[in-house]
């Protein structure tokens, strides 16, 4: 592992290379939307994804700058924050899609896992917050024979994770209730694939489902 400063020099060297516009195909498009960003941004889908370096949303869905509103916290987790910041975007720049992202071989949900199977603990209060949100989806699958199978456990409580963060979106702020229902508010669920860098969106139907159930 580098050093502190090591890293800090890395991070500014980088940076030089963007403001240089030297290190992208891309340069000339950055370097005529750059300016229009100061003042504004419209970006057209906000994306509610894991803190894990191997997963940014820019890269992993190929957009640019001022494209996507993006919230990380480690598991993908939705806390009054996540949601204000989800409102906000979709208030202040009428963006229409809201993606919550999780990903294979996540460490949020492999840490909650291994508290409920007994084989770690919490270190820390702060990261019992974010177990604690992660809880309630893995427990239910644990009253499965899913119990008896690690990886698979593993597997499906990533996208049962991201279907809790989906529905909490979708039900759990009257702003956002509001926007759904008027149709200007789509919540996704979708999964990163680290080993082949493909985005699964399997549980787009929430939102239709959710629709269908408030007009009867």
């Amino acid at each position: 592992m580098i050093t502190a400063q090591e890293a800090l020099e890395r991070l500014k060297t980088g940076n030089a290379r963007f403001v240089n516009k030297i290190n992208s195909d891309t340069a000339s498009i950055i370097h005529n939307k750059r300016p229009e960003l100061v003042e504004i941004q419209a970006p057209f889908a906000i994306v509610l994804g894991c803190s894990d370096a191997r997963v940014p949303a820019e890269l992993v869905f190929d957009q640019g700058l001022g494209d996507l509103f993006v919230i990380r916290v480690a598991g993908n987790v939705v806390a009054p924050s996540g949601i204000g910041s989800v409102e906000f975007a979709a208030l202040s720049f009428g963006t229409p899609l809201v993606v919550v992202l999780g990903h294979s071989n996540c460490g949020a949900i492999s840490a909650t896992v291994d508290v409920l199977t007994g084989n770690s603990k919490i270190p820390s209060q702060n990261l019992h917050s974010i177990v604690k949100r992660i809880r309630p989806a893995v427990e239910t699958l644990m009253s499965t024979e899913l119990r008896h199978d690690h990886k698979a456990l593993i597997e499906q409580s990533v996208r049962a994770n991201v279907r809790t963060s989906v529905e909490h979106l979708s039900s759990g702020s009257p702003t956002l209730e509001k926007l759904i229902s008027e149709g200007k508010l789509m919540v996704v669920g979708a999964e990163y694939s680290l080993e082949t860098g493909e985005v699964d969106f399997f549980y787009e139907d929430y939102w239709e489902r959710t629709r269908n159930l408030e007009a009867e």
